[in-house]
């Protein structure tokens, strides 16, 4: 039998557990709403590029990020697979921001995994911790997975919008919704905008838009026919994407007038959504650069986003996910067609293929005294290795003379 003084020490310790997690509660959970509401950090406005004349973007596709430490990897070595988790995913976010430097993060979707997470909130401040750490401006886009948790997609891209150093919208603004008979536009989806970036510190640009990035939301899952197919992007989307496109193309008259150079081609633009149009199946058949390793998961329905896109003429490149091996650069008619290559660990991969994401360049023409419209677009992919190896660099659109 136990001594008397044995069971008081053991009374004793209990006593102290039992009011260390009522100070613990107390503290971080009981308190909370007598917190000073903290306004969001914003980041440095307008995006610009440069005083080198460059404007980098990274890429992130399909981090899938679950909880954190307790969730496993998938798709990893054995030897690998006892010591990874989300964290991994952290570190090479961490390492790739810390190598490139990059101005700008654009997220493709599937940001987090719903159904490996109780807490859709929770994951995304974990997921998005490295970018806002670093106050570098963001942007994202939701896949087909982060609305599986205890949030909506409205929901989501509201959360995600209000997050530190965030410029993603759950929407365009809605004079940007106006149209042509001064009635307002229906636009489908959560994550529909865009976001210009200016001439570079100093140069007669400086105050105008020269480059366009578009965001797109491409969607979940539907059924059409009984059949149950991935989403894509709606008529009111493209309706709103051409109307967008051709306000935007009509400024380049005061890029004319600034420039004194006669008329010019359309700003460029880039676009960014998740899951691929079905056109991209096409380049299977034809020269890619990169690798083309699986299937591509897209809608059976085409709703004609490569037939816009060619219209409007002033996107160049598209930016996908979904498709996690794929990591590959395609031309579908004067369009490039990039997979980011899966990023996260908790997605899906292959053992022994490292994660890898995607490095977008814009660079400036280079005039008598200042920096000028855009020349140029290149895109390199770097991989989770020991040398965060660079692969695959290549020029997506050059300006002709």
């Amino acid at each position: 039998m136990e001594s008397a003084g044995v069971k008081w020490k053991h009374s004793v310790l209990y006593l102290a557990f039992i009011y260390s997690i009522l100070y613990f509660l107390h503290t971080n959970f009981l308190l909370l709403d007598n917190r000073p509401p903290r306004p969001k950090k914003w980041p440095q406005l307008p995006l610009r590029f440069r005083h080198d004349g460059t404007f980098k973007i990274l890429q992130v596709a399909d981090m899938h990020f679950g909880t954190g430490l307790l969730t496993r990897c998938r798709d990893v070595l054995p030897s690998h697979f006892p010591y990874c988790s989300d964290l991994n995913t952290t570190r090479f976010l961490q390492n790739m921001i810390q190598l490139e430097n990059p101005d700008f993060i654009a997220f493709t979707g599937d940001n987090i995994f719903g159904s490996s997470t109780g807490d859709a909130a929770e994951s995304l401040l974990q997921a998005f911790g490295p970018v806002i750490h670093s106050g570098i401006p963001w942007a994202a886009v939701l896949g087909n997975h982060d609305q599986e948790s205890t949030m909506t997609r409205e929901e989501l891209m509201s959360f995600i919008s209000l997050m530190d150093y965030s410029v993603s919208q759950i929407n365009p603004p809605s004079e940007d919704l106006v149209d042509v008979n001064g009635g307002m536009m229906h636009i489908d989806g959560f994550g529909n905008y865009n976001l210009s970036v200016y001439g570079a510190p100093g140069s007669p640009l400086a105050n105008t838009s020269i480059f366009n990035l578009f965001f797109l939301d491409s969607g979940d899952r539907e059924i059409v026919q009984g059949i149950r197919t991935y989403g894509w992007i709606k008529e009111s989307q493209l309706h709103w994407l051409r109307s967008i496109s051709q306000g935007l193309q009509g400024k380049n008259e005061d890029v004319n007038h600034i420039t004194e150079t006669l008329p010019v081609a359309p700003s460029p633009a880039l676009a960014f959504f998740h899951i691929p149009i079905p056109e991209v199946r096409e380049l299977y058949y034809q020269n890619i650069i990169g690798q083309f390793r699986e299937g591509v998961a897209c809608s059976s329905v085409n709703s004609g986003v490569l037939k816009t896109m060619i219209s409007i003429k002033d996107i160049k490149a598209v930016f996908i996910g979904h498709d996690h091996t794929n990591d590959f650069c395609g031309n579908l008619e004067g369009i490039w067609f990039c997979y980011g290559g899966g990023f996260g660990y908790h997605g899906y991969g292959r053992a022994g293929l490292p994660r890898r994401a995607r490095v977008i360049s814009a660079e400036l023409r280079k005039g008598d005294k200042a920096w000028m419209g855009v020349e140029r677009i290149k895109t390199w992919k770097r991989l989770d290795d020991e040398k965060l190896s660079k692969i695959d660099e290549q020029v997506l659109w050059e300006l002709q003379p």
